[in-house]
């Protein structure tokens, strides 16, 4: 009786080694599984942060090729209209930008 009373309390305890384990494995596949679609949406997350980053680069080049092409037609614009201007008289009258600047002579002044 004693010996079948071990060998029950042995079975028991390795039927309850054994449902540990399988609960131990079932909670491993588990965590396995919830890692696998946290690193794919985090890999998909990525993805979008980079496709979105691309798109800006594009953008910011699309802007610059814009801005780069007004600024080129105004230029020509002011390059074709600054050849028809009047230049400016450089020494008018004889005095340096047209005007008697600090030196005062005698014929400066016109006296009638």
């Amino acid at each position: 009786q004693e010996r079948r009373e071990r060998e029950r309390k042995l079975s028991k305890e390795m039927a309850e080694k054994a449902t540990r384990e399988l609960e131990k494995m079932q909670l491993q596949e588990k965590a396995e599984v919830k890692y696998k679609e946290w690193l794919k949406k985090k890999r998909a997350e990525e993805a979008e942060k980079k496709k979105k980053e691309k798109e800006k680069e594009k953008e910011r080049e699309a802007e610059l090729q814009e801005k780069k092409a007004r600024s080129e037609k105004i230029f020509k614009e002011w390059l074709h209209h600054a050849r028809n201007k009047p230049r400016p008289v450089l020494n008018g009258y004889g005095f340096p930008r047209g005007k008697s600047a600090g030196l005062y002579f005698y014929y400066t002044y016109v006296v009638t």
